[in-house]
């Protein structure tokens, strides 16, 4: 890997919109009356600069990337504007922009498809748009779709939240392939990692546990934005066959930054992530969905509370016991709607973050792992060793069953993480 990548990148235009460096920090105002200049007086503050996604640099820069072309949008209820209006309903109102097509992700395009599901192909009733199906599509089945729906550019916008295991990256990586394969192009609207993007945590995936919940190897918690993926994938995994990329990146947005301060409405990417705080617990707490426990779903607030019948203060007071930084664990009760432990009252933990810059919720998930499998008998995995996907291979699993701790596991991680972020390092945008 060497620095001479990103430039060829960056010449091919796959930085994209304006060639500003996104995320440089604002001009200085000036000081206040009567203050010297370099000192801060008693002036206000000034208030954070709200971030400008890349939709909204898209349409400031009057949709040059897509002029002359046709195009097709993969999107789902967050693709939307500063002021709430949907990406698409904008397009298409707009006779600068040829839209012709939208393409749903898992849940769909208006997000209303539980885990695992999908709203089929159809009609949007707003626009008439012909909507299709791209959920866990992928290869030359996905380029056809893309050439049957008469598109030449591919547009990706979609609110991500950090986790590998969250499918709309794969969306994205699977767009790309197919996008190369017909011969098309991708742009890719960039939005805000909500839980921050200073570093990278966790088991990076082994190739032969891939699927839909982590295709290519890289961290559970990649901290990074769609963008920055999609810089990653062409340079990294799509090998011979790269697809022609442009990203529009953002302004306004730091590596430090979390979802609350950047001035931007919160809508759930999907049916169980309801809010910023969902998302900053689920790298770890996601794990659950490899074992017996209930991971929340089916409660008001899903990733957040963990547990089971039979489940007490035990599990609790032994993850507490742990010192993990940033987090508190406390004994908490809930009966989920729907899916595991339906309708039956489940003990457990709920976790509060106090300190979001010590938080690693990657290894939060892993000491309530070892503390359930110690405290409580009813501990087990998933039949079908799900565990295996989530965390990119067996390791974690066996650990864990042989007693290992929360530092073992994690040092068990540490040198394939040390060599993704090297990697990862090349490719970001944002200060």
């Amino acid at each position: 890997m060497t620095l001479s990548r990103r430039g060829v990148l960056g010449l091919a235009g796959a930085v994209g919109a304006a060639g500003a460096v996104a995320g440089a920090a604002p001009a200085a105002r000036a000081a206040a009356p009567g203050t010297a200049p370099g000192t801060a007086g008693t002036a206000a503050a000034p208030a954070p600069e709200r971030v400008l996604t890349g939709c909204e640099r898209l349409a400031a820069d009057g949709y040059a990337e897509l002029a002359g072309q046709r195009v097709g949008v993969v999107t789902n209820p967050t693709g939307i504007t500063a002021d709430a209006r949907h990406l698409v309903d904008v397009l298409h109102a707009d006779p600068r922009v040829d839209l012709v097509a939208v393409f749903g992700p898992e849940h769909g395009f208006r997000g209303s498809a539980q885990a695992g599901g999908s709203e089929g192909t159809g009609r949007d009733p707003a626009t008439g748009l012909p909507v299709y199906d791209t959920y866990d599509t992928g290869g030359q089945r996905l380029a056809d779709l893309f050439t049957a729906a008469g598109i030449d550019t591919v547009v990706f916008d979609i609110q991500d939240v950090g986790a590998r295991f969250y499918t709309y990256v794969w969306t994205l990586y699977d767009c790309m392939r197919a996008a190369a394969l017909a011969g098309k192009a991708v742009v890719v609207l960039d939005r805000p990692n909500p839980v921050g993007g200073r570093r990278a945590a966790g088991p990076v995936l082994e190739r032969p546990y891939a699927s839909f919940v982590g295709r290519e190897p890289i961290a559970l918690a990649h901290g990074m934005t769609a963008a920055e993926l999609a810089l990653l994938f062409n340079g990294e995994f799509l090998g011979s066959r790269p697809v022609r990329l442009r990203t529009v990146p953002m302004t306004g947005w730091r590596r430090a930054s979390f979802y609350g301060s950047t001035g931007l409405p919160w809508v759930p990417p999907s049916p169980n992530m309801p809010t910023p705080d969902t998302a900053l617990a689920y790298a770890g707490t996601c794990l659950f969905e490899g074992t017996t426990l209930s991971e929340g779903r089916g409660t008001t607030t899903p990733f957040e509370v963990v547990g089971a019948e039979g489940v007490d203060r035990r599990w609790a007071e032994a993850a507490n016991g742990l010192g993990l930084p940033g987090v508190w664990f406390r004994e908490t009760w809930f009966t989920p709607s729907f899916s595991k432990h339906a309708g039956k009252l489940c003990g457990g933990v709920r976790l509060i973050v106090h300190d979001r810059e010590a938080f690693d919720p990657v290894r939060a998930g892993i000491g309530l792992l070892v503390t359930a499998r110690r405290v409580w008998s009813g501990f087990g995995w998933r039949a079908d060793h799900w565990i295996d996907r989530l965390t990119g291979s067996d390791r974690v699993r066996t650990l864990v069953e042989a007693g290992a701790g929360v530092e073992e596991i994690a040092g068990d991680w540490a040198a394939g993480l040390a060599r993704f972020a090297a990697v990862r390092e090349e490719y970001l945008l944002y200060s």
